[in-house]
């Protein structure tokens, strides 16, 4: 491991959470008193590149936030992690992305408004920035962003012969051809039963192994990483499988988790290192990151995890 700084592109999303606890949920039409609201600077992409910056890296972020009071301060808060934000547009009379998260002991709901992270495009949020992207070490992306402009980066950069993540999250539906533009393909058990076609037993090693095998066929060349929560993540590559458990820890919020470990890998692929040194370091993010509250706030930095 060497002390260099990785430079790494982000494209991806920038919310504001609106955190709500509450006793239980209201029923339809009624009021109730809530307990507290948070407000914290979120979305998969902003999470990701905050992740990769606490590691770290010189990270540059693309996308977009609105003008208003949310971006500002999603704004402030990627600059004090180290982000630069010189590629994310400011949207007139467009509001910042925001989920609103109702959450009480035993359940939650979350309403999702795009915003300005719907307004990006292949033209206006990938297109100025193609230059950050060809110059990067590694690229990653996630789906919160309409699929043009994440394909658009994906092309920029495999032209380029950088190296791509795609964390397939929210899984949405994709073509084999932009499945195949990513180097590493990161969904979680869920997505990945998506989006091999069927149903998997999550108590079935064998089951999911045979599934992972078969996607290596399909996509040669390709790294399929699939998160497994408290078991930690399996990859396929070239047909080989192996797993890497996960340390048990005192859990206190999951947000992010999955952020962190696409931030560590992200890391990883940018620094050279081989998938035998990134992957155990990966899970051993995410795992931190469960131990603190907020996706951002919990990922580590280097010397936690070393």
């Amino acid at each position: 491991m060497n002390n260099k700084r990785p430079a790494i592109a982000v494209v991806g999303s920038l919310n504001m959470d609106l955190v709500i606890s509450m006793q239980r949920m209201p029923k339809i039409g009624e009021t109730i008193q809530g307990e507290a609201i948070h407000y914290i600077s979120g979305g998969k992409g902003a999470n990701q590149a905050v992740g990769c910056a606490k590691l770290g890296a010189d990270v540059t972020m693309i996308g977009a936030v609105g003008d208003d009071a949310f971006g500002s301060e999603i704004m402030k808060r990627m600059k004090q992690f180290g982000v630069k934000t010189d590629a994310i547009a400011t949207l007139e009379g467009v509001p910042t992305g925001t989920a609103t998260i109702m959450h009480t002991e035993n359940d939650n709901c979350i309403v999702i408004v795009p915003g300005a992270n719907g307004e990006c495009s292949p033209e206006a949020t990938i297109a100025p920035y193609a230059d950050v992207i060809r110059n990067a070490a590694a690229l990653i992306v996630q789906l919160e962003i309409p699929m043009p402009a994440v394909e658009a980066a994906l092309r920029i950069a495999r032209e380029a012969g950088v190296p791509t993540i795609l964390n397939p999250a929210p899984a949405i539906p994709l073509t084999d051809e932009q499945i195949a533009l990513a180097d590493y393909f990161t969904p979680n058990e869920t997505e990945f039963e998506m989006y091999c076609g069927g149903s998997i037993d999550i108590d079935s090693e064998e089951q999911l192994f045979e599934r992972m095998t078969a996607w290596n066929s399909r996509f040669p060349g390709q790294k399929l990483i699939v998160t497994r929560g408290k078991h930690g993540i399996s990859c396929a590559d070239s047909g080989s499988i192996a797993t890497f458990s996960a340390p048990v820890v005192q859990v206190v919020d999951t947000t992010g988790a999955g952020d962190s470990f696409n931030a560590a890998l992200c890391f990883g692929v940018a620094s050279g290192w081989s998938l035998e040194q990134t992957l155990p370091l990966a899970v051993k993010a995410a795992s931190y990151s469960v131990t603190v509250f907020g996706a951002q706030d919990g990922m580590p930095t280097m010397d936690k995890l070393v």
